[in-house]
């Protein structure tokens, strides 16, 4: 049976069973959230980790980039000038008198190109006058017209974004290019804060905290380094332990048991870095298949492609990697502090059982949320009736099956690994006895008689 996972910080003392196969009576005694390790357990991690931390602090000064390098604007796609503005006035009136071709359609209306053609021709548009809010023009008015067939119709009152052109004619230096969402975005950021709070309290606060020194570091580090020309995957990796070092110290607390999970996390990166690095490699994955990509590709003819694709690889892992890792430790955590009598293997197959759960809730999660992210593009494939291995095989799609499968197989790794760390950490503990612990079912040198061998010593009454 899968054993029922405690609360990872339980407001109640546990108390000790018996023992598990030694027939012996267990002593009661509190707990508290979280037992501290030994003094030797602490040097052993901290061996570890101290060095590691030291390295990231050191790529971080070498790689730091300063800023991001400037350029000329392109004008395509989000590089280009923008502004916000308002629609302040929408008029109807007859696309014929509006659109310059002036001729009526004789095409097959059956297609989309016939349809628009008509609806252009016979339909009604919308002249809208949009002022511009910001920038040197400020107060400017251009107007712009809007087909019935356009996915985006204007509003008046409605907020907008414009792009600017200072090399194209007066009256077509703007043109609107989306809507302004910034309002019930930030709205809906501020709700998620609230419940993240409300629910959470200290924690959720310091989650939230680790929520924006992580964006801190994708756009001052990560983003701005990658552009300078610095090898992508070093700058992943060196950006990556920052974010996971302060946010899992920040949110759970400088304890032995976030220790284990930070170098659970750790370990399962370096994996999905290696596999990567051979597979990205292997299927020629060039990392530049969409417009973004190869603006990119064309403004910064320098940076590594491939190499940014596995960077994304393992900065989208990281996120999943910490929730698995946490919950791992914490299980092994608590199932030590229920029944310290319990060997390091006991700890480790009740933790897996744990974890197999974790496991397969979490990498259905990832799988959907990649599919769900390249639906219009499997939608195009449907649409034309392209078979599973000519989907497969094309790079669009094979980039989001590398990127799934390796960061999956990661998140898999992390299990067993993490747990088998944290297993081996709290059964090889022996933290100092308290004051007159003696006689309370401890032995001299604070070795609880229920953690040798299992057997626990038999309390005086």
């Amino acid at each position: 049976m899968t054993p029922t996972q405690p609360p990872p910080y339980p407001s109640e003392s546990p108390r000790t069973p018996g023992a598990a196969d030694g027939g012996g009576h267990g002593h009661a005694h509190g707990h508290g959230p979280a037992a501290p390790v030994s003094q030797h357990l602490r040097k052993v991690i901290a061996a570890v980790l101290i060095p590691f931390a030291a390295a990231v602090l050191i790529g971080l000064a070498v790689l730091w980039p300063g800023g991001a390098p400037a350029h000329e604007r392109t004008g395509v796609g989000f590089d280009r000038q923008t502004q916000h503005a308002t629609v302040t006035e929408v008029v109807e009136l007859s696309c014929r008198s509006v659109n310059a071709s002036g001729g009526v359609p004789t095409g097959d209306t059956s297609t989309a190109e016939g349809s628009s053609a008509r609806q252009q021709a016979d339909g009604t548009c919308k002249k809208a006058t949009i002022r511009v809010d910001t920038g040197d023009d400020k107060g400017r008015t251009f107007q712009e017209i809007v087909q019935p067939d356009q996915s985006r119709q204007l509003s008046e009152g409605q907020k907008v974004v414009v792009a600017y052109e200072p090399s194209a004619p007066e009256d077509l230096q703007y043109s609107v290019t989306d809507v302004d969402r910034r309002f019930p975005l930030a709205l809906l950021a501020g709700v998620f804060a609230l419940a993240v709070v409300a629910v959470g309290r200290l924690r959720g606060v310091m989650a939230l905290v680790a929520l924006a020194i992580s964006f801190l570091v994708l756009n001052f580090f990560v983003l701005p380094a990658i552009l300078q020309g610095s090898n992508p995957l070093v700058v992943a990796v060196v950006g990556a332990s920052a974010i996971m070092l302060i946010a899992l110290y920040l949110c759970h607390g400088p304890s032995a048991r976030t220790s284990v999970a930070v170098l659970g996390t750790l370990i399962s990166l370096l994996l999905i870095g290696v596999l990567g690095s051979v597979f990205i490699g292997w299927a020629a994955l060039t990392g530049n298949t969409d417009d973004n990509t190869g603006l990119i590709h064309g403004l910064y003819p320098g940076i590594d492609m491939s190499g940014l694709l596995l960077a994304g690889v393992i900065i989208g892992s990281l996120g999943v990697l910490d929730d698995v890792t946490v919950t791992q430790t914490s299980a092994v955590w608590e199932l030590h502090e229920a029944n310290p009598s319990t060997g390091w293997r006991g700890l480790y197959r009740a933790g897996i059982r744990i974890g197999r759960d974790h496991i397969a809730s979490v990498v259905n999660t990832l799988v959907l949320a990649y599919a769900g992210a390249a639906l219009p593009l499997l939608l195009l494939f449907s649409i034309a009736q392209s078979s599973v291995g000519t989907v497969a095989n094309s790079e669009l799609v094979a980039e989001e099956i590398v990127r799934t499968l390796i960061g999956s197989i990661g998140l898999v790794a992390s299990v067993p690994v993490t747990t088998a760390l944290a297993a081996l950490v709290v059964s090889a503990d022996r933290p100092k006895a308290p004051a007159g612990a003696q006689g309370r079912g401890q032995e001299p040198g604070g070795r609880a008689a229920a953690g040798r061998g299992g057997r626990g010593r038999r309390r005086k009454r």
